[in-house]
């Protein structure tokens, strides 16, 4: 997906569950979703508000990566590796774990 597709999606996502407060949400890019979204950051695979997107390279994903984090969502530029080409966000909570 392009870059205005997965923005669009994710904004579209946030607003349809009422996930107004971007920092309470977190942005990440991988090459592995199991291993990241649900393994490393423990995120509950159901009852719990996550996304994920395939992006056309890994450059895309960083610019959409770059771009929640600058309007205020948690997350960290310079990770991944150049076959990270997913795109995840989640809402952080007591359960999940962001470092």
């Amino acid at each position: 997906m392009k870059f205005d597709e997965i923005k669009q999606k994710i904004e579209n996502y946030m607003r349809e569950y009422g996930k107004t407060t971007a920092k309470k949400l977190y942005i990440g890019i991988t090459n592995d979703v199991d291993r990241r979204l649900f393994g490393f950051h423990r995120v509950p695979r159901r009852d719990y508000w996550w996304i994920y997107l395939p992006a056309d390279d890994a450059e895309t994903a960083r610019k959409v990566e770059k771009h929640f984090i600058e309007a205020g969502m948690q997350g960290g530029v310079g990770g991944g590796n150049n076959n990270s080409e997913i795109v995840y966000c989640y809402e952080t909570s007591k359960e999940t774990r962001e470092n």
